[in-house]
């Protein structure tokens, strides 16, 4: 079994049902969600002039490889409707791997840490409630040094529980 991180955003319609919806098929799918971050709002980051988004993170124990875990949650953003018409653009639900283990993974449909953890700070608020002390990899700092010194000036507001 592997511990993976996942990001979970939303931005269209009811927002925090998506959440729910993403978090039970995960749980029945991709592996069993062992904890789950407070919910987040933050105003859209990329293509700014959308909804803002909830975002959460959860720990999921899993027994499937990362391209495995990687077409389960496709399944499940495709289950509830997700539509890739414009990049960074607004959607029902997003689901990222952020973490995999300790595991570094650079395929051309799978990055793994996400390429962008370190820069956003509606990822690493959620993923530092879970992981304060996760050492990233890569960047061989913890979750709460990337956090301290996030370029992102986005403001992230915890909403609290889902």
């Amino acid at each position: 079994m592997k511990t993976a991180y996942l990001l979970l955003g939303s931005n269209e319609g009811n927002r925090t049902e998506w959440l729910k919806r993403a978090i039970a098929l995960i749980d029945e799918g991709c592996g069993a969600i062992m904890k789950q971050s407070a919910v987040y709002e933050t105003a859209a980051w990329g293509i700014t002039a959308q909804p803002d988004f909830l975002n959460m993170v959860v720990e999921v124990e899993t027994d499937l490889a990362p391209a495995d875990l990687l077409a389960c949650v496709l399944h499940v953003e495709n289950q509830l409707g997700r539509k890739r018409d414009v990049k960074w653009g607004p959607r029902t639900i997003d689901i990222d791997i952020l973490l995999y283990g300790s595991e570094i993974i650079d395929q051309p449909e799978l990055k793994v840490p996400h390429p962008y953890l370190q820069e956003r700070r509606f990822t690493l608020a959620p993923l530092a409630e879970l992981a304060p002390d996760y050492i990233h990899p890569v960047l061989h700092q913890t979750i709460n040094e990337l956090l301290a010194v996030c370029p992102d000036e986005l403001e992230v507001r915890r909403k609290g529980a889902l």
